[in-house]
């Protein structure tokens, strides 16, 4: 009760106005409530305290602004909090500017709490409908271009954009965007199945493309070379074993010849999703037969030989499932909806088990 109270009677100093060194003060106090759960419950029960920090985002001084947005990022993992933040309008407009800032040194915050908010479907559709306003200066292909620009700021990474791609590819209006046969967006992301330099937004890239493999009008296009996004699901699943001649017939070719120390995705949620991707793309028939032909099987073979996570395996079993059974009958072509029989997996992971 006590703190509830104190915190109560530092709102008042949570002001532009106030002088800096009261301000400063109650802000740090009030910042940290919001690294525990207990302490950002408390602040979640008054919307006023998220209103404040978002007031003291645009304070002259460099340190409080810095903090203020420490706070919303750490309160903006709260759902009820993300319910505040979708009513500020403006806010939100003023946090995707500041992404496409290539000067702001607080892009990295923006990107974060805008990941936040668009976890949920309202925080979506809000930054959505934000990308697509007049009022905000900045939409969805320009949300794409500083996302694909490494180094676009010397200031922030903006990894977390990856994961804001991601959430919006939630929508059907955002999988509609990185679909977009004219724009050519999804060909800008692909290369990001393999970066490097960081695994969020490796994961943010991924779980977009997952998110845009449920779109089964478009499979036959994301299989076409003009696309040709099977190799760059595949690459990051596939690993140094030598293979032999009949076994590359039909690889693609970045996936041949691949070097001795070739190392495969490190996080299992990330291979996971890739093997979850692939499966949507088996979806129909004249899919499944692009995928078979590109020699998936002999990638996903040695694969389940050295993955170890229980719930990857299972992932990869069902890839495989699909492409060694037998073709489903008039009428079945599309196994969207069909599930797997449990022999044929036994099946599978006995072939997958040989040598």
């Amino acid at each position: 009760m006590a703190d509830s109270q104190v915190l109560q009677e530092l709102l008042q100093f949570l002001t532009p106005s106030t002088r800096q060194d009261v301000k400063g003060k109650a802000l740090e106090y009030v910042l940290s409530f919001t690294s525990s759960t207990t302490g950002r419950q408390c602040l979640c029960d008054d919307p006023a305290y998220t209103q404040a920090l978002i007031g003291l985002t645009e304070d002259t001084d460099p340190v409080v602004c810095r903090d203020a947005f420490k706070g919303l990022i750490n309160l903006s993992s709260e759902e009820r909090i993300v319910k505040t933040l979708c009513n500020e309008k403006e806010f939100i407009s003023s946090l995707l500017e500041m992404v496409a800032d290539a000067s702001c040194v607080l892009a990295d915050a923006a990107s974060m709490i805008l990941s936040n908010v668009t976890r949920t479907e309202d925080g979506c559709q809000k930054v959505m409908d934000n990308l697509k306003g007049s009022d905000c200066s900045t939409d969805f292909v320009k949300l794409v271009e500083v996302f694909c620009n490494v180094g676009y700021n010397s200031k922030a990474n903006l990894h977390h954009l990856g994961d804001v791609l991601s959430n919006l590819t939630q929508l059907v209006e955002g999988r509609k965007f990185i679909l977009d046969r004219e724009h050519c967006v999804i060909q800008r992301l692909l290369p990001f199945t393999q970066f490097l330099g960081s695994e969020v937004r490796r994961r943010g890239v991924i779980a977009a493309l997952k998110n845009c493999c449920f779109e089964i009008d478009a499979h036959e296009w994301l299989l076409s070379d003009t696309v040709d996004i099977l190799p760059h699901l595949l690459l990051p699943l596939a690993g140094p074993e030598e293979l032999s001649e009949e076994d590359m017939d039909g690889l693609p070719d970045d996936l041949q010849y691949l070097d001795d120390d070739k190392m495969r995705e490190q996080d299992a949620e990330i291979r996971k999703m890739l093997l979850e991707a692939i499966h949507k793309l088996c979806a129909t028939k004249v899919c499944r037969q692009i995928v078979k032909d590109k020699k998936t099987y002999v990638i996903l073979r040695e694969f389940h030989k050295w993955e170890q996570n229980e719930s990857v395996i299972s992932a990869c079993e069902n890839v495989v499932s699909l492409l060694i059974m037998d073709e489903p009958g008039p009428g079945m072509e599309n196994l969207n909806e069909i599930e797997v029989p449990d022999d044929m997996k036994k099946t599978v992971e006995g072939d997958t088990q040989e040598k």
